[in-house]
Parts: structure tokens; sequence; C-alpha cells
């Protein structure tokens, strides 16, 4: 047997930015072995040389007891000639080579480090920029790769004395913690208050802070990913000023609160939401708040049962929030996105200044460049497990692992909630949350985006995905930039369905019956489609059903004021706009003849199979919500009332109680032989909401009732799909089904008929999750046209014939 071995190991995942060099170098020490580590593009790599049972022994545990924060996707390692030496070291970090290596997301201020921020004898006392290995800033200061000190937004401060100590201790929690700092080396904090804003007189800036927080005042405050603008979440002046100057109708706010306690006195808090809280991502929770108990001023979340709710995850939060013997100062903050309505978040600091010098006060910002916009992620439960809504910091840019090899492909999303997508090989990076496309500073937020993940996977497409959509920015932005790489344009609903595929690891080898509802999406007849029911691999699909069409009275007008859409969809169900009714007392008298006059002549009426419309229509017809002020706010109040009724909605028939599933939708079967779609027509649903408006059945039991009544069709018409074609797999997708209501009654149905339900988790089912799908759709579709795709447009199979 040799007396020496050595062995180069290459370890590929989140393994730089994690402490994972110094893990290796007290692995490699303690079992005696010599060699050295170092970073590379491909991942962190290792030589090591000594006893054979001690170089196995290395290779064997290495990802097993790897630091918390790493991700460890391989490991692999092959013997090389001995060449002698003693000791072990950290070396130069080696760029050059194609990109292989992953980037941690940004992580919250681990235990440890928190502290030594509230213990008065550590050097780092009260220091807004403390980090370690184990916790801080990572994706949004990465400006390179390998991940070093000088590829990072820390370049500009010089490691004082004792920083440099730490770094080179391997004893020490920061050994190689590449954005350590200390108040001798920056960064630095400053609040800057007037007109024109000037650093005030404050000799701490997080007190001057706290100060105008209580005293009612709006503050921008510069975190890791951008800029929040904050308030006293108790001062009902100061949060309905934030929200007319952002312009921001009622919409609810973010608050933010100092531990998990102070959350638990105002909402209920599950395990799963306790988990999601406290965990080192730190979304923003969707929770159900708590009745008789003192909360936030009304004017942070007027008229929603739920709050969003987050806990500090940078120093600068925890300071904000006051550390133990601090004055007293707000409790609990308003954190809402530095931004105008419609626009990117802001991270510029002389932008800050600029585009926030209407919204803010003051200032309190800091000389730490953020290089990576990132907004916070939102996640809710559902039925145990999380729902993401939003994701983005914490989560991103971690990849998700991809059940076929795909060419390199950048997928461009949707022009809503946009998010992008890269992948090649067997993983997707979905960048991290950019907004809504309809701005220019988001469209130049997204070029930025795109060119910056870019070069952080090494991933060069040169295959280029899109929705559909003649008028999408998004798509526009794909063909203008295609050059000669091939254009796949997605089917809106196809590619919903595929990010649910992709998600649950499915290889496409058998079609799902996607359910797709949301509010709009361009559909193969043009119209504006939205609640499909669709046979589908990534390959292609056939429209086995979908909702009635109706029209769709001034396109965004109906969007805007539900009660448009309450009307058009009682006149396709031929019930008259009785002044009686909730939506017609809602529509002024001189537009109601005009939207007649619009409706009887098909002027400017698109025609709509959306289910979100139809929420819409509903939530306007029961009375509950005529003005949508923000995005979905109609069905969100709709879903609202229905967890509001005093029986539990699958158990609501049409005449109150009983074992019937609420309201039922006709279904219209093709003609035998003719083919086409089922229709699943709601003239039903609306004459029996109407009876019960008339009757006065509370609108929350209307909720109740339309609920049931949607589940009970998608598991009707899932049993027929399945009868039909043998299909067992049912995918729930689409920003209606970000309902946890909805989404539990229909998977709750679908499993007591004995399908498998797909529902999101990790990727969220709104447009934010649509780029996963368009990449996966645009691969199978150039792999099955040819092994080298030629330059051009290439648009996706798909069919109204049933099972074609």
């Amino acid at each position: 047997m040799e007396a020496v071995q050595r062995r180069r190991v290459t370890v590929r995942g989140v393994v730089q930015g994690v402490g994972f060099r110094p893990y290796v170098y007290t692995r490699a020490t303690g079992l005696g072995l010599a060699g050295h580590v170092t970073n590379t593009a491909e991942g962190v790599v290792a030589e090591v040389e000594g006893d054979p049972a001690a170089v196995a022994e290395f290779c064997d545990r290495l990802a097993a007891d790897a630091p918390p924060l790493a991700v460890v996707d391989a490991v692999h390692h092959h013997q090389v000639p001995a060449a002698g030496g003693a000791g072990f070291r950290i070396i130069a970090s080696r760029s050059g080579g194609a990109v292989r290596t992953l980037v941690s997301p940004d992580t919250a201020t681990c235990a440890d480090c928190l502290a030594e921020l509230a213990d008065p004898a550590d050097r780092r006392h009260r220091h807004p920029f403390i980090t370690c290995t184990h916790c801080g800033p990572r994706f949004t200061i990465v400006t390179g790769l390998p991940y070093d000190r000088p590829c990072t937004t820390m370049a500009g401060f010089p490691m004082c004395p004792d920083c440099a100590r730490e770094y080179a201790d391997p004893a020490d929690r920061r050994f190689h913690a590449q954005p350590i700092a200390c108040p001798a080396c920056g960064p630095r904090l400053r609040l800057l208050a007037g007109t024109p804003p000037r650093e005030t007189e404050d000799a701490d800036p997080v007190a001057g802070a706290r100060r105008l927080l209580g005293s009612g005042a709006i503050l921008a405050v510069k975190g890791i990913g951008g800029y929040h603008l904050a308030c006293d979440a108790s001062r009902a002046d100061a949060v309905r000023e934030l929200r007319r100057r952002k312009a921001r109708g009622d919409k609810p706010f973010a608050l933010m609160a100092r531990d998990a306690a102070a959350v638990e006195e105002l909402v209920h808090l599950g395990p799963e939401e306790r988990s999601l809280l406290t965990g080192r991502e730190r979304p923003i929770v969707l929770l159900r708040r708590r009745t008789g108990r003192a909360g936030p001023a009304a004017e942070v979340a007027p008229g929603s049962p739920d709050l969003g709710l987050m806990l500090p995850y940078s120093p600068v939060h925890h300071l904000l929030l006051g550390l133990p013997g601090d004055p007293p100062g707000p409790m609990l903050l308003v954190m809402t996105s530095g931004n105008l309505a419609g626009e990117p978040i802001v991270t510029d600091d002389a932008q800050a200044l600029e585009r926030l010098a209407g919204l803010a006060d003051a200032w309190l910002t800091h000389d730490r460049p953020i290089h990576v916009p990132c907004d916070d992620s939102v996640v809710r439960v559902c039925d145990g497990a999380p729902l993401t809504v939003r994701r983005s910091r914490g989560y991103a840019p971690l990849p998700l692992a991809l059940p076929l090899s795909v060419p390199a492909t950048l997928a461009v999303g949707g022009d809503l909630k946009n998010a992008f997508c890269l992948g090649e090989g067997h993983r997707a990076w979905l960048s991290a949350h950019i907004g809504d496309m309809d701005d220019l500073a988001t469209q130049d937020a997204f070029e930025r985006a795109e060119r910056q993940l870019e070069s952080v996977t090494g991933v060069n497409p040169r295959l280029i995905a899109a929705d559909r959509h003649p008028g999408y920015r998004s798509a526009g932005w794909a063909g203008r930039h295609a050059g000669d790489r091939p254009l796949v344009r997605v089917q809106h609903h196809h590619a919903h369905i595929a990010s649910a595929m992709a998600e649950h690891g499915l290889d496409g080898s058998r079609r799902v019956i996607g359910v797709a509802f949301d509010g709009t999406g361009y559909g193969d007849d043009g119209a504006v489609w939205g609640g499909e029911f669709l046979l589908a691999d990534y390959g292609g699909y056939s429209r086995f059903a979908h909702l009635a069409y109706v029209p769709l009275p001034g396109g965004d007008a109906s969007v805007r004021r539900p009660y448009r859409m309450a009307l058009s969809h009682l006149r396709a169900a031929g019930l008259d706009w009785a002044p009686d009714l909730p939506c017609t007392a809602a529509c002024p008298p001189d537009e109601l003849r005009v939207l007649g006059t619009q409706l009887d002549r098909d002027l400017n009426c698109a025609p709509t199979s959306s289910m979100g419309r139809l929420f819409d229509a509903v939530s306007s017809l029961a009375g509950i919500c005529h003005h949508a002020g923000y995005e979905a706010q109609a069905a969100i109040e709709l879903e609202s009332a229905a967890r509001a009724a005093e029986a539990p909605y699958e158990d609501c028939d049409r005449d109150g109680g009983g074992e019937g599933p609420g309201y039922r939708f006709a279904l219209r079967l093709p003609a035998p032989g003719g083919g086409g779609p089922v229709v699943a027509d709601p003239s039903p649903v609306l004459a029996a909401v109407v009876a019960d408006v008339r009757t006065g059945t509370p609108p929350a039991l209307i909720a109740a009732r339309f609920h049931g009544g949607v589940a009970a069709l998608v598991a009707d018409l899932c049993v027929l799909a399945r009868e039909r074609f043998g299909l067992e797999s049912v995918a729930l997708t689409g920003g209606v089904f970000a309902n946890t209501l909805l989404s539990s009654a229909c998977a709750r149905r679908l499993r007591g008929h004995g399908f498998t339900v797909l529902r999101h988790q990790r990727v969220p089912p709104n447009d934010g999750g649509l780029a996963l799908g368009q990449l996966m759709v645009a691969a199978a579709v150039t792999a099955s046209t040819t092994e080298h795709p030629q330059q051009g447009e290439a648009h996706v199979p798909g069919s109204t014939r049933q099972g074609d």
C-alpha cells in the first residue's frame, strides 16, 4: 500500500462566499494533510496529500459536513502525483475559464454577529455592517467571479490591521470572510435631511433616524438589495402620508417587527410560518391577523385580513428597531420598496436623492454600493407547504434543478411581475424580481440584470424564448436582441403549466392536465385567455376546456373597475342590469349607458375566458369590491370574504347548507365528432349569485359558495379529461392559484378523485415563474425540430381540438 497519496478535489455548487475554503483548511489540517485550496471559476479546487486513509476520509465527508450556507452539487476527485511539502494553505484565487460555480444569496445576520452587535465590549458593537462567513450580503455585492473581496463592492474598503488579522486566522469566524468590516475600515452610515439633503449633525445616524421615525417622518433606508421607504407603522398620519406620496392606493404595506414574539402578538403563527419568518432567507410572510388585538395603523393594510411581516435581516434593521437598553422608539416599521409605483427599486445613492425626493423626508444611507438590485421575497403557507409569491432576496440566484438537459437559453418572462430565466444543462437560474415592464426604468433594470446574471452563471444563451403576445415589451426586447439566435414564442398558459411540471421534476414523457387560471394571456385565437384546461407536455398542448368567452369592455378599464366585468358577465348570461344589484349601483349612470352601447356594438370588447376577471365580476356582483386600486384587489377581497364565512365553503350549496359544492357551472360539450374544447359556462353561477344577493345572503357566504363552485368545476373537468385521455396528473398554476383557499379546495377534491396534484412551492404560480416554463418549452421545441435549429422564430404547437 502506498505511503502517501495526493488527490485533486473539485467542489461545485454554492461554495464561494460561504466559508468553504476555511472549512476545507480546517478539515485538511485536522487530518494532518498537506496541500492547498483556492477559488476558481468552476468552484473550489483543493489538492490534499498525506496518509491514504486520511485523504479518503477528507474526500468522503467533504459534502456532508459543509458549512451551513453551502450547497454542494458535486464533489469530483482524482489522484495526482505527490508533490511533497508540508502544511496546508489557502492560495490566491484563479480567474479565467468557464464559470461553473454558484453565487450565494444574501443571508440574514447570524446569531453570533447579533450577539457582538449588542455587546458593548466588542469592537463591532453597534457596527451597521457586521458580518461573517455565515451571514451578510453576497449576491447583491458580487461584481465578478471567483468570489473574492476585489470582485465585490467591498473592494473599495481596505481592511484595517485588526480585520486583516481575523481574515487570515484559521481559527476565526471571519477567516476569509470577504465582506469583513468594522468601524475602522468602513463602510460608513450617514443620515441626510433638508433641501437639498445634507448630512445631519447626529453623532449616531441610527439614533437620529429612530428619532425622526418616532416623530412621524418617512425615511429612505438603504438596505441589502435597495432602498426601503420606512415609517412608524403605529402612526396613522405617517402611513397615510406614505400611501399618498407613493400613489399606492389600498395595496397593503409590508411590515418589519423586531422578533417572532412581536409578530405573534399581531398574527397567527404556525410552525411552518415561523420557520419561514425566522429562516436565513427572511422573506415577507403573509399571515392571518389576530382579531381583538392592538396592531398597526388601519392604513397599513386596509380591508385585508392578512399582514405581510418580516424580521430584520441586516444590522441596520436591528439597530433601527432598537437593541436592548436603547431609548424607546418605533417597535413596528412599514418597510416598502423605495420607488414610485411601477418603477424598479432604487439602489444608486444619487438616484435615491433624486427619485425619492418627493417620497422621503430623510435618507439613512451608506457608501457600500449595491451592484445587484434585489427586492424582498414574499411567501405564504398553503396546506403546510410554502407558496412563493415573489422569489427574490434570499432565494435568487440559487438555481433550480431541471429534469431535462437544456441548451444555453434565455427566457424573458412576461410583462407583469417580470423575472427572466437563464438555463443550461440541468440548471435554471430565475432572476430576482424585476417588476412590471411598462416603465422604461424597469426595462433598463431588466437589461442590466440579464447581463449581470449571465456573468455570474457563465450562461451564454444561444436560444431565446418569449411570450406570444405581440404587444409585450419583454417579447419585443427578445425580438430586438435575438440576432441570429432562434427565438421561440411560447403560449402564456402553456408556459405556466410547463413551469409547474419543471418544478416537480417531470420529464415531459407523459402529458398532464394543466389548469391555468389567471387574469390575462394571449390566446391562439387572439382572445384573452385565462380560464384554461390544457393537456400539455413540454413540446405542445391541446385546449381541452376553457371558461366561456365574455367581452372585456375597454380592456384595462374593466380591470380597474370590476363592476364593468360584472355587468359584462350579466349581459353574456342574459341577466338584467337591475338597479338593485351592487354592480349596477356602483356604475355611474352615464358610464352605464355607454357601456351598454359598447357591448351591443362590440366596440373595443376583446373576448376573454379569464378566471381572474370572473373573480372580479363576482366580487363586484356580491358587493365586495367595485374599484381595484392594485392588481387583483377584487379577487383578493373575495378570497378574504370567503374565509370569513361562517359555514365551510366546501359544504355550501346553492340553498345554504347541505353537502353541495357551491354554485355550479354548466358544461357545453362539443358535438360528437366535431372536436373543439369543452366550454364552462358561468351563467348558472351568476344567476345563483343574483338570487342570493336579492335574498340578503351575506357577501361572505356568496364568496364561499363561489370558491366551492370553482373547485367543483376543476374536479369535474379533470375527471372528464381522465375518462377521455387517461391522464392522472393535474398541474394547478397561474396567478389565481396564489389564492390558498381555492388552491387547497381544488387539491383536496382532486386527490379525493385519485389525481396526483402538482402545485407551486419554490416557483411563483404567477408570472414571476413564467420564464421557467418558457425555457423548458423552447428547449423541447428546438430539440424536436432539429439538432441545430435555424435562425428565425418558432411557435409552439398548440391545438383547440381535444387530444390533438
